[in-house]
């Protein structure tokens, strides 16, 4: 599906292809903006001469996260599904990825960032997944970011819900460069890549990143599912749940009741 909430640009000869996510400011990932990527990955497929995918966001921020509208009991099941399916398609294409990332990268921004091989952050980014703040939990950073970073800095991460810098965030790991600013993040990348990534061959790539990645690709693939079934099953038929979601989207605080 082409949705005009995703680009693409190729550069080096089709060798790097550049997907950005096209709804500024916020660049949710809603119903449209993940169809458009999935179906931008789908074309990819074919193009054997990739070797690294970019993603970014237009205009100052990367992602402020999924669409909480659709967070809501009724939606849940088919936005999840829509969402992990963007994982499962990154598996399949198997090509290195690298996430840009300005501003705001939180929630389902953050753990498409953490999907990728490599993030490249400027001092704008803040990074974060709020979704405990709203009642809930984020499921693929849940698997993610242990394995990023180890499980004590995931737990804090995941559990206080709060934001971090860019500094911050290269001190844990998550960051393979920090730049000053989002043009000079764009050159430095350019240049990591054509020293780093054009001169290796791209089915060599491909074979490499299934093999590094073996352990990473059978825990997402199969763990998802367990953990989409702990969200869908569990977590979205308790009170508090559908109260953050509520609370949110009617801009108040939410009223627990701790059920």
């Amino acid at each position: 599906m082409i949705s005009e909430k995703v680009t693409m640009q190729s550069f080096h000869d089709g060798q790097v292809a550049r997907l950005t996510l096209n709804a500024p400011k916020a660049n949710i990932l809603d119903s449209d903006m993940m169809a458009g990527l999935d179906g931008l990955l789908s074309d990819l497929r074919d193009r054997q001469e990739l070797k690294l995918l970019e993603l970014t966001g237009a205009g100052d921020h990367f992602s402020f996260g999924a669409s909480v509208q659709e967070h809501a009991r009724e939606q849940a099941p088919a936005m999840l599904r829509q969402f992990h399916g963007l994982f499962h398609a990154l598996i399949e294409l198997a090509v290195p990825a690298a996430a840009l990332v300005s501003g705001q990268c939180l929630g389902g921004g953050l753990e498409l960032a953490l999907m990728c091989n490599f993030l490249f952050a400027d001092r704008s980014a803040r990074l974060g997944q709020p979704e405990i703040n709203l009642g809930v939990f984020a499921p693929p950073a849940s698997l993610i970011l242990p394995l990023k970073i180890g499980q004590h800095k995931a737990d804090e991460m995941l559990l206080t819900g709060r934001s971090y810098t860019a500094e911050e965030a290269a001190s844990m790991g998550l960051v393979t460069a920090l730049f000053n600013d989002r043009e000079e993040m764009l050159l430095g990348v350019d240049e990591w890549l054509v020293k780093n990534i054009l001169p290796k061959s791209a089915a060599a790539l491909r074979f490499a990143v299934r093999a590094a990645r073996l352990r990473f690709n059978d825990l997402l693939t199969v763990q998802l599912r367990s953990i989409e079934a702990l969200y869908l099953d569990r977590l979205m038929s308790t009170h508090d749940a559908n109260e953050g979601i509520a609370s949110f989207l009617e801009h108040r605080k939410p009223s627990w009741k701790n059920c």
